[in-house]
């Protein structure tokens, strides 16, 4: 009949007071003369700080990455989202567009050139002559170029009536061409003339840029560039 050998005995509080012993008057200055387990239980400190301390560096290193990801991802987000609301609009801007072009057209086409400049100055004095107003001034002032177009300011006196001065500025709103009232005053006549009222006013007409006029504005501001 086969035995069964025993396993040997272990002695815990031997074994737990030798590896105390150990312990016991290290000297700090050689550690390669310790005994076994004080050095085994230094070089697994060593190798768990030394794993501890090269995973928390890589895990700060993922994290910083993860972090920049998201935020890359965030911004992505963003910018998919802003395209995407463009294209969907995108109908709808192409048609504003194209209303503003008309328009912009729709503006030039009252506007002047400069040959036609003195036929609105006729339509101006026609429109008082026509109310049956008296013109006491009609002095046209210095033509100023602004970048896209000119501008002509005409100092105007009138005398008429209440009704027919008012009449005046409608007809004058409703010109073809683009002509403005600034600056309007209303008084007595004190001449007593028959014209009970007297209008001074500055009207303003417009209009675009000939060729040398867009080309000699072209070379100054190209000149102010170069200053």
């Amino acid at each position: 009949m086969a035995t069964i050998s025993k396993l040997p005995q272990i002695d815990l509080k031997s074994w737990s007071q030798d590896v105390s012993a150990q312990f016991r008057g290290l000297n700090p200055n050689d550690p390669g003369a310790w005994p076994k387990w004080p050095r085994y239980t230094v070089y697994a400190v060593a190798l768990v700080l030394t794993v501890g301390l090269g995973w928390y560096l890589w895990l700060s290193g993922t994290r910083d990455e993860l972090t920049s990801a998201q935020q890359q991802e965030a911004t992505l987000r963003d910018e998919y989202r802003h395209k995407l609301e463009q294209a969907v609009s995108l109908d709808l801007l192409k048609a504003q567009k194209a209303q503003v072009q008309q328009y912009v057209v729709l503006l030039e086409k009252q506007l002047p050139s400069k040959a036609e400049m003195d036929a609105l100055l006729s339509d101006i004095n026609q429109a008082g002559i026509g109310r049956g107003l008296q013109f006491e001034l009609f002095k046209p002032g210095q033509v100023e170029v602004k970048p896209y177009y000119a501008e002509l300011p005409i100092a105007i006196r009138l005398h008429g009536t209440y009704t027919d001065l008012a009449g005046f500025a409608s007809d004058i709103a409703k010109l073809s061409r683009i002509v403005t009232l600034n600056n309007i005053s209303l008084t007595s006549n004190t001449a007593k003339n028959g014209a009970p009222m007297v209008m001074d006013a500055t009207a303003k007409t417009f209009r675009y840029l000939d060729a040398d006029e867009i080309a000699a504005q072209a070379k100054a501001q190209k000149h102010g560039a170069k200053k």
